[in-house]
C-alpha cells in the first residue's frame, strides 16, 4: 500500500536509481578484471621485480654465512661483506617501492600483512649477521633464520593480485611452486656448503639435507604435472639435462656416502659447479614458462580492456539514452495527472461547495456548464480523465438532486408547520372563547390542559419551521420583560409545576428574538424535567453580567458523562447539515435558534449531579425597563398557584409566552395584593365562617386617611379583552379555592349562599 501512495515521480526516480545500480554492477564485474590486471601489474612493478633480485641475493648470503661459520677459525671473507652492502641497497629499494602511492592502493589487507612482516624480517637482518659475524650461532640455526626471511618472500608471492583467468591463475601458482623448488635446492646448497668447509655434516644438517632433496624433488614432480605442454617439454628435457642428472647424482652420494662416517665424498669446487649448473637450469624453465605466461595472459588483458570499454561506454550510453527517454516520459505524464489532480481538488474544494452553496440559496444549476469535459488524450491516462469527467459530471449532478431533495423536504417541513400552525391558532381562539362561557371548575381545569396541549403542538411545529430554515410566525416589535419571556418558556412544558423562577432583573428583551429565546429556553427546560425524577425540581435563574444576560437551567437529574456533554455542546457550537436521522432534534433545534441570534448555549455538569444548561444571550438584544413597565395580566390557574403571560403587541394576535392556558408558574417571590381604601374596617363573616375583605382595613390610619382614592375608569372606555378574561378567571379561582377550603356543612344548619 505504501507504493500505490508513493509519487510517481518517486517511481520513475527509482527506476532510474536501479537502471544505473544495474549498469554499475555489470561495469564493475567488467572493470574488475581490468583493476586486477592494472593491480598485477602495479604489484609486479612495485613488489615482485625489486624482491626477485633480493631473494637471489640472500640465497647467496646464506650459502656464504653458513661456509663461513663451517670454517673453524680465519677472518670474514671480503666477499661476504661486498654482498651484505649489496643486499642493504636491495632491502633499502624494496621498501621505497612498497611506500609508493600506486603499491599502497594495489596492496589488500592480507598482501598488507606479509609485506609489513617481510620488512620486520629483512630489518633482523643485522642482528643475524653480527651472530654469524661472532660465530654466535650454528650452521644450522643460521640456514633456519635465513629460511625464515624467504619464507616470508614467497609468502608475498602467493598473495599478490591475479588475473581472474583459471588457466593463467593455476600456471602462475605452477611456477611458484617451481621456484620454491629451486628454493630447497638453494637450502641444500648451503648445508652442503658449510658442511665442506666444516670437514664434516653433523646429524641435524645430514637429516635437513636429505629432507631438503626429498622435497623439491617432489614439489617439482608435482608442479611438472600440471605445466602446459610446451613448459612440461621444457621441464623434461631439463630434468634429462646433464645439470640436474649430475645434482641427482650428486645427491644419492652424499646421502649414501656421508652417513656411516658424515664425511663427504666430495670436492667443494665440483659441488658448487654442480649445484650451480643445476639452480640456474630449474630458473632457465621457470622464466622461460613465465615469459610464455605473460605472452598467453596478453590477450587476456586485452580482452578485458576492451569488455570494460563496453560495459562501461556503451553501457553508459544506454543508461542515459534510458535516463533522458524517461525524464521526458515522466514530465509528460506528471502534466497529464497534475492536470487531472487539480481538476478533482478544483471540483471538490471550490466546485461542487460553490454548488451546493448556490443550490443553498434558491438559485439554479446547469450541470453541463458546471461539469465542462475535460481533454486528457487518448492513451491510459485519458480514459482515466474520461472517466474524472463521467465522476465530475455525476458528482455534479447528484449535488443538484441532493440539494432539490432536500429542498423538497425543506417545503415539506414548511408546508406542514404552516398547516399545523393555523389549525392549532385556531384551536387556540375556540378554546379561549370556550374558556370564557365556562364557569364549572373541572370543566375549565379540562380545557386549561387542552389548551396547554395545544401550546406544545405549536411548539413543535415551530420545531419543524426551525428545520427548513424558516423563521416561526410568531413576532413582537416591542421589548418584553424578560421575566415574562422565562415564564412564557416554562408554560410551555407539561411539567410546568416542577419549574421554579427565581428573581430576574428589570430588564427586557428585543421583541425580534422573544419567539426564538422563548422556544429555545423551552426545549432547554423541557430536557431537564424530562430527564431529571418526577420529585425533583429544576430551577431558572438569571442575572445581567458583562457580555449580555445569562439564563441557568438547572436540574438534578441523572446527568451526562463527559464524553456525552462534549458531543452535546459540539453539536451545539457547530449545527451540522440536519440529517433526518438525528436522535437529538431538540439539541438540534437549539443550536439552530442559538445561531441565529449569536448566542452561546453550553451545558456543564451540575454540582447536585444533574446538568446545567447556560444560555448567554447577548447585550445587543437586552434593554433596561422604564421605571413603570406594562403591566402583565395574572392568570390564576389550579389552587393556590399563578400564572403569568407576557403582554402582547398589538397586531400580533398572539402572546410571547404562548401560554393560552391558565397554567400555573411557580416563582420564587410573590407581590402581595394590597386594596384600596374604602370605609372603615369591619370584620364581617358569612355564615360558614369565612371572613368578608374589608378594603384597607389593615393599613394604619394615617396611611387610610392620606390615601388618595383609586382612578376611576370612564365609563365609556372598554376593558381590554385579556383583563376582563384574567379577571374572570381570578374570579372563578378564588371560588374554587373557597370551596375548597370550606368546612364540612352542618345538616341542621340552611345553606348560606348569600356571600358567595
Amino acid at each position: 500500500m505504501g507504493s500505490r501512495g508513493s509519487r510517481l515521480r518517486t517511481k520513475i526516480v527509482a527506476l532510474l536509481l536501479s537502471l544505473t545500480a544495474l549498469w554499475a554492477f555489470a561495469a564493475w564485474v567488467t572493470l574488475r578484471d581490468g583493476l586486477n590486471l592494472l593491480g598485477v601489474q602495479t604489484l609486479n612493478t612495485a613488489v615482485y621485480e625489486p624482491s626477485e633480485p633480493l631473494l637471489l641475493d640472500l640465497q647467496v648470503e646464506r650459502r656464504m654465512s653458513i661456509g663461513f661459520l663451517g670454517t673453524a677459525s680465519g677472518p670474514k671473507p671480503a666477499e661476504l661483506d661486498a654482498h651484505r652492502q649489496k643486499i642493504d641497497g636491495l632491502v633499502t629499494t624494496f621498501k621505497d617501492s612498497l611506500d609508493g602511492r600506486l603499491a599502497g592502493i594495489a596492496t589488500d589487507d592480507d598482501l598488507r600483512e606479509r609485506l609489513d612482516q617481510l620488512v620486520e624480517r629483512l630489518d633482523g637482518l643485522p642482528v643475524l649477521r653480527s651472530d654469524i659475524d661472532n660465530r654466535a650461532i650454528d650452521r644450522v640455526a643460521a640456514a633456519e633464520a635465513y629460511n625464515v626471511v624467504v619464507d616470508s618472500i614467497f609468502q608475498v608471492y602467493s598473495a599478490l593480485g591475479q588475473l581472474d583467468d583459471p588457466g593463467i591463475a593455476q600456471d602462475t601458482t605452477t611456477f611458484i611452486e617451481l621456484n620454491q623448488a629451486r628454493e630447497l635446492m638453494s637450502r641444500e646448497d648451503a648445508l652442503v656448503t658449510g658442511a665442506l668447509a666444516a670437514g664434516r655434516m653433523n646429524d641435524a644438517e645430514y637429516v635437513r639435507f636429505t629432507q631438503f632433496v626429498g622435497n623439491h624433488r617432489m614439489i617439482a614432480a608435482a608442479a611438472a604435472d600440471r605445466l602446459p605442454d610446451a613448459d612440461r617439454g621444457r621441464y623434461e628435457a631439463m630434468v634429462a639435462g646433464p645439470a640436474a642428472t649430475a645434482l641427482r647424482a650428486a645427491e644419492d652420494k652424499i646421502i649414501a656416502d656421508a652417513r656411516p662416517a658424515l664425511r663427504l665424498q666430495i670436492t667443494a669446487d665440483a659441488w658448487r659447479k654442480t649445484a650451480d649448473d643445476a639452480q640456474q637450469a630449474l630458473l632457465d624453465v621457470v622464466l622461460t614458462g613465465g615469459e610464455a605466461l605473460v605472452e598467453r595472459a596478453t590477450p587476456v588483458a586485452i580482452w578485458v580492456v576492451i569488455r570494460v570499454l563496453l560495459a562501461a561506454g556503451l553501457g553508459l550510453l544506454t543508461v542515459i539514452a534510458s535516463v533522458i527517454v524517461a525524464i521526458t516520459t515522466a514530465r509528460a505524464l506528471l502534466r497529464q495527472l497534475e492536470r487531472l489532480r487539480e481538476a478533482a481538488r478544483h471540483l471538490a474544494n471550490e466546485r461542487l461547495p460553490d454548488v451546493v452553496d448556490r443550490l443553498s440559496r434558491g438559485e439554479t444549476v446547469d450541470v453541463a456548464t458546471e461539469a465542462p469535459p475535460l481533454e486528457f488524450g487518448s492513451d491510459e491516462i485519458g480514459q482515466v480523465g474520461q472517466t474524472f469527467n463521467a465522476v465530475q459530471e455525476t458528482a455534479v449532478r447528484v449535488a443538484v438532486e441532493q440539494a432539490e431533495l432536500r429542498r423538497g423536504v425543506r417545503d415539506i417541513f414548511l408546508n406542514l408547520a404552516r398547516r399545523t400552525q393555523a389549525l392549532v391558532h385556531r384551536q387556540l381562539t375556540l378554546l379561549d372563547e370556550m374558556e370564557r362561557r365556562h364557569d364549572n371548575a373541572a370543566q375549565l381545569d379540562d380545557l386549561f390542559r387542552l389548551d396547554h396541549l395545544a401550546t406544545r403542538m405549536r411548539r413543535n411545529a415551530e420545531n419543524l419551521i426551525v428545520l427548513s430554515g424558516a423563521t416561526p410566525g410568531r413576532a413582537w416589535r416591542r421589548t418584553v420583560p424578560i421575566v415574562d419571556v422565562i415564564r412564557g418558556a416554562v408554560a410551555e412544558v407539561e411539567d410546568y409545576t416542577r419549574v421554579t423562577v427565581l428573581p430576574t432583573g428589570e430588564y427586557g428583551l428585543a421583541g425580534r428574538a422573544v419567539s426564538d429565546v422563548i422556544h429555545l429556553l423551552a426545549e432547554l427546560v423541557e430536557n431537564a424535567l424530562s430527564f431529571s425524577p418526577p420529585h425533583t425540581e429544576v430551577q431558572v435563574k438569571s442575572q445581567l453580567v458583562a457580555n449580555g444576560y445569562v439564563v441557568e437551567i438547572e436540574d438534578r437529574g441523572l446527568g451526562m458523562t463527559e464524553q456525552e456533554l462534549a458531543d452535546a455542546n459540539r453539536l451545539i457550537a457547530r449545527p451540522p447539515e440536519f440529517n433526518l436521522s438525528a436522535v437529538r432534534l431538540g439539541l438540534f433545534v437549539v443550536s439552530r435558534l442559538a445561531e441565529r441570534h449569536r448566542m452561546r448555549v453550553q451545558l456543564r455538569e451540575s454540582p447536585y449531579g444533574g446538568t446545567t444548561a447556560i444560555v448567554l444571550i447577548p447585550r445587543e438584544l437586552i434593554s433596561e425597563l422604564a421605571d413603570e413597565p406594562v403591566p402583565v395580566p395574572a392568570v390564576v390557574g389550579a389552587p393556590a398557584e399563578r400564572a403569568a403571560k407576557p403582554t402582547p403587541v398589538a397586531g400580533s394576535g398572539e402572546t410571547a409566552g404562548s401560554t393560552r392556558s391558565a397554567h400555573t408558574v411557580t416563582t420564587a417571590a410573590t407581590a402581595p395584593t394590597t386594596a384600596p381604601r374604602d370605609e372603615p374596617v369591619v370584620q364581617r363573616q358569612t355564615s360558614t365562617g369565612l371572613p368578608v375583605r374589608n378594603r384597607q382595613a389593615n393599613l394604619p390610619t394615617p396611611l387610610q386617611d392620606d390615601a388618595p382614592p383609586p382612578a376611576a375608569e370612564p365609563e365609556d372606555r372598554p376593558r381590554p379583552p385579556e383583563r376582563v378574561r384574567s379577571m374572570i378567571a381570578s374570579y372563578q379561582a378564588g371560588t374554587r379555592r373557597a370551596r375548597a377550603e370550606l368546612p364540612p356543612r352542618d345538616p341542621s344548619h340552611p345553606p348560606d349562599t348569600g356571600d358567595r
